[in-house]
């Protein structure tokens, strides 16, 4: 396994990261409050912590949808959020051109799940010289994620991240391979769970995407005692009004409780590992 650098936080150095923001960029204010409150909670417990909230959600089910604030605004609220709170912020790209000033502002390049074969998006993201965090789409075999690491790696990246966000399950469902996550990890990459988007419904809602955010925390349990390097979330103060993603964004006053389940969880099969190395 490989650690990544994200800025002063290490992702797959033995402990459990969290990458964590509301899905888009609603308001300065929204991104103020869940990264302070995020913040907060990680450092009582000793996460490393990345803020993650997009400017723009290009592959919205509907064109009436929410898409953000746009490129020149989301990075001014990026940086904001980078500075005030001194934390490593991360985002999506979806063009070969939004690389480069993106990577000015952020510590983590996100490529979403519909581009992860993208070969010019992801050599445009490793020539950065930013780690860049891929999610594997819906379509995807765990296995055939080793050809994102081969171009990722081939183009120079500073830092490999793989993200598992569940795979089709017939229509408008996706399911989760946990047997996929450790598949990843032979990679020789920190893998990430995708905790949120994976209990999505995709436009089963109509013109958005449903979901159950019921099962998000039975899976993120699951994916822990699997075996995770961080876990990525949505997060949101009143998910049911957000903007984007209403019925899959976790409500930011349960995140605590979540977390400290999951911490409790991830240093029991930590020592287990441990003990059957020494065995």
């Amino acid at each position: 396994m490989q650690p990544v650098q994200v800025s002063s936080v290490w992702v797959g150095d033995g402990r459990l990261a969290l990458i964590a923001g509301p899905c888009v960029i609603e308001s300065l204010e929204l991104c103020q409050r869940v990264a302070s409150t995020l913040r907060e909670i990680c450092a009582r417990l000793s996460i490393p912590y990345i803020f993650k909230a997009s400017f723009d959600k290009a592959n919205r089910t509907s064109h009436q949808s929410f898409r953000g604030c746009g490129l020149e605004q989301g990075l001014e609220v990026l940086a904001r959020i980078r500075r005030e709170f001194d934390l490593p912020v991360t985002t999506d790209i979806h063009e070969s051109w939004q690389a480069e000033p993106v990577a000015q502002v952020v510590d983590l390049l996100q490529i979403p799940a519909f581009l992860c074969r993208q070969t010019d998006l992801l050599h445009a993201a490793a020539q950065t010289g930013k780690p860049v965090n891929v999610k594997k789409g819906q379509f995807l075999a765990p296995w055939d994620a080793c050809h994102i690491v081969a171009k990722l790696q081939a183009s120079g990246a500073a830092g490999i991240l793989l993200t598992e966000r569940g795979t089709c399950f017939g229509y408008n469902t996706l399911i989760v391979d946990m047997a996929g996550l450790p598949l990843m990890r032979q990679l020789g990459v920190p893998v990430v769970f995708d905790a949120t988007h994976s209990v999505q419904r995709p436009g089963g809602a109509g013109q958005q995407s449903g979901g159950d955010r019921r099962a998000i925390a039975p899976l993120a349990r699951a994916a822990v005692a699997v075996g995770i390097d961080a876990l990525f979330m949505e997060v949101h103060p009143d998910p049911e009004h957000a903007l984007s993603d209403p019925a899959t964004q976790y409500p930011l006053d349960q995140v605590e409780p979540l977390l400290r389940t999951l911490l409790a969880l991830h240093a029991v099969v930590s020592a287990a590992n441990r003990a059957t190395l020494t065995a």
